[in-house]
């Protein structure tokens, strides 16, 4: 049974839904008499994509009592053909899709009976049943038939007592008890499986009756299965790693012939254009881009005049681009999705500072996953992005394979969920166009906070997410504009898989959203006039990273919170406060757990990301990352230097064992969280972990000495 995707949402799911009439209630004597099955594809019901046949019981007639539940009799099906007949095409139909059905259980023991009864060979799907997920979702409803699953999620019935019929309805109730399950925290295939198990007296009853059990334990994915090519340099590596820089401009009225000329001087493929021709200031937007095929189609449609035609009229425009410090599968993707061999490289705010070509990434290839990136940026749609994330779990899972690190995979998911962020600020644009709120008032930059920010979110993750605009007072006509915008992106990431922050780091909430000049006014509170308990969650604002927007608006006020904190001892210790690392070793070098498992984040992970975070706040150290803070403050202040080290390699332990542990639980309907099992750790990874809570124990006394060095 293919397990590969038991992460999936089960908002963007892809399944059969199927439903079988039979001869009577008791599955080891009851023939199949009609057979159907309707299909989801990205969790939306499929209009005319659907599976209907009568069937003809070998050598049986049709009991009078069912004939007055369902309406089929011995006439109805006399030309109708024999299950064997009829089972190949039906299978071909299912293929290796999740199966769904109402009571499904019953289902797949009389087609499994049949299949015996004709030779044939049978495969058990992977299924879901509608009567379970109603049970889990509603507790304390009167009953669970279809009828009442449906009168409950107000679903209405069609031709009751029919395959098709019912499987229909069952369709519908499935997806109408979607987001009811998301409320009791089921969002994935594994999840509702774990949580269907759990009905044991449920269980045992239908087996006990002759039924199939409807849900079957999940097992972990095959990674090698699941991206059988796989190369993991383009995770390993930026952009700006294999740019050429500068890139090659010029402007608008040169001609094709100087153009030409410049390709082949520099030995390059294409030249950039823009109205001024200076690397580092020209914005993606202002520029283009003539390549050498560009070049050929205007000598053959013009002729040798074609050589005296200024670039500008050739070019295209707008440039395609990707961001310098995103990762090399991001370029990849992006050229397969637009059809191009060259894409512009820009920095934080927009600028085009490299070039890259598709002969830069002729030696890169990667499978699956490459698509992941270039899916996000291109859904319409809750439903879009959420299909897009649910690769992520299996890219993890196959990143983990390839021996990448820990912190190598949070980049990668951060990035991710960045670009996610990103996409669901340009949908909910859509949206609020659609009802007639306009566009923005003005330029803005959405902004992700805290580890999407500093490139070290996992698995387990919810939103951080603020938005800086360029003008405008607090409760004014732009704020709430983009207080809409900040409700409408925080929706969509809930509904996609990225949980509501429970500490309401949320655009849609005023404290994380504001014009340019209230968010310096709010940095200057933090800094010189704040209390301990007036910084939850303030410290955060210090990692942020543009997802969306204007990238130069979130530049100039991180710069600006930068520049006012450096040297605000006071405030850098404020931040660090009620930071404190528990004992997580025994006096005997013991891990101390919890049913087992030791929560990272708590024991090791917040007190040395937030230790981090304030050195360079106080020391002025712009890089985002933890260990690039560490590693910049020890050049700077020259203290401590091997425990500072000490910090920076515990933080990729916690890491290394949070995302291998996450992607276990993944795979059997776990949530993912930041505790491991110590149980299932290797002693080699005990060893490690010791030495990464050892280096932690001593931080709260670190930072005192760091902060106050000169």
């Amino acid at each position: 049974m293919d397990r590969a995707n038991s992460g999936a949402p089960l908002l963007s799911l892809d399944a059969v839904v199927i439903d079988t009439e039979t001869t009577g209630l008791d599955p080891r004597k009851a023939r199949v008499i009609e057979l159907a099955g309707v299909r989801l594809s990205a969790g939306k019901l499929i209009a005319g994509d659907s599976f209907r046949q009568l069937l003809r019981p070998a050598d049986e007639s049709i009991p009078a009592v069912t004939t007055r539940i369902h309406g089929i009799d011995d006439a109805m099906v006399a030309g109708s053909p024999l299950f064997a007949d009829v089972w190949p095409r039906f299978n071909t139909f299912l293929g290796q899709a999740l199966v769904i059905g109402h009571a499904v259980g019953f289902d797949l023991a009389v087609l499994k009976r049949e299949c015996d009864l004709a030779g044939l060979p049978w495969r058990r799907p992977r299924t879901l049943d509608t009567r379970q997920l109603g049970q889990i979702a509603a507790p304390d409803l009167a009953g669970y038939s279809l009828d009442d699953l449906a009168a409950w999620t107000g679903v209405d019935v069609v031709d009751r007592h029919s395959a098709l019929g019912d499987a229909i309805t069952s369709a519908r109730v499935f997806l109408a008890l979607v987001p009811k399950l998301r409320d009791h925290g089921i969002r994935t295939i594994a999840e509702a499986e774990r949580a269907c198990l759990a009905l044991t007296s449920v269980l045992d009853d239908e087996v006990r009756i002759g039924w199939i059990q409807a849900v079957e334990a999940p097992e972990r994915a095959d990674a090698e299965r699941t991206l059988k090519r796989f190369d993991s340099y383009a995770y390993r590596h930026r952009n700006r790693d294999i740019m050429r820089m500068p890139p090659v401009f010029v402007e608008a009225d040169i001609s094709v012939h100087d153009a030409l000329a410049r390709l082949a001087s520099e030995k390059i493929s294409a030249v950039y254009v823009a109205p001024h021709a200076v690397p580092g200031v020209v914005k993606a937007a202002e520029a283009g881009i003539v390549t050498e095929r560009d070049l050929l189609r205007a000598i053959a449609r013009f002729g040798a005049a074609a050589l005296d035609l200024p670039v500008g009229q050739i070019m295209s425009r707008p440039l395609a681009a990707v961001r310098d410090d995103a990762f090399v599968y991001r370029a990849i993707g992006r050229m397969n999705r637009l059809k191009t061999r060259h894409l512009g490289v820009v920095d934080e705010a927009g600028h085009v500072v490299g070039a890259l070509s598709a002969r830069d990434l002729l030696r890169l290839r990667a499978g699956e996953a490459i698509s992941l990136g270039e899916e996000i940026d291109d859904a319409v749609d809750a439903h879009g992005l959420a299909v897009a994330w649910a690769k992520l779990p299996r890219v993890a899972e196959a990143l983990l394979a390839e021996g990448l690190s820990g912190r190598d995979i949070a980049e990668v998911i951060s990035r991710e969920l960045g670009a996610l962020t990103g996409q669901a600020a340009v949908i909910a644009e859509r949206i609020m166009g659609e009802r007639g709120r306009g566009g923005p008032p003005c330029r803005y930059a959405m902004i992700v906070l805290g580890s999407a920010g500093r490139g070290e979110s996992l698995l387990a993750m919810d939103q951080d997410n603020a938005v800086i605009f360029e003008r405008g007072e607090p409760h004014g006509e732009e704020d709430r504009w983009f207080a809409e915008l900040g409700t409408h992106v925080a929706d969509i990431l809930h509904e996609v898989g990225v949980p509501y922050c429970k500490g309401g780091v949320m655009a849609k909430n005023a404290p994380w959203r504001g014009s340019v000049a209230t968010w310096r006014d709010r940095i200057d509170k933090w800094i010189t006039r704040s209390k301990p308990e007036d910084l939850l969650s303030v410290d955060i604002f210090f990692d942020l990273r543009a997802v969306h927007g204007d990238g130069s608006l979130a530049v100039a006020v991180r710069q600006a919170a930068f520049a006012a904190a450096e040297g605000q001892v006071a405030f850098a210790k404020l931040l660090v406060e009620d930071v404190r690392t528990p004992s997580s070793l025994t006096f005997l070098g013991g891990i101390r757990t919890v049913a087992g498992r030791i929560n990272l984040k708590a024991a090791g992970l917040f007190g040395l990301v937030a230790a981090a975070r304030a050195l360079a706040i106080r020391y002025h150290v712009l890089e985002r990352s933890t260990p690039a803070r560490l590693a910049a403050v020890k050049a700077l202040v020259r203290v401590s230097e091997s425990d500072l080290d000490a910090l920076g390699e515990a933080q990729g332990v916690f890491l290394d064992l949070i995302v291998s542990q996450q992607v276990e639980d993944i795979a059997h309907g776990t949530p993912p969280s930041n505790a491991v099992s110590v149980k299932r750790l290797t002693a080699h990874d005990r060893d490690r972990l010791r030495s990464a809570l050892e280096a932690v124990a001593s931080v709260d006394e670190l930072v005192r000495d760091v902060l106050f060095k000169d």
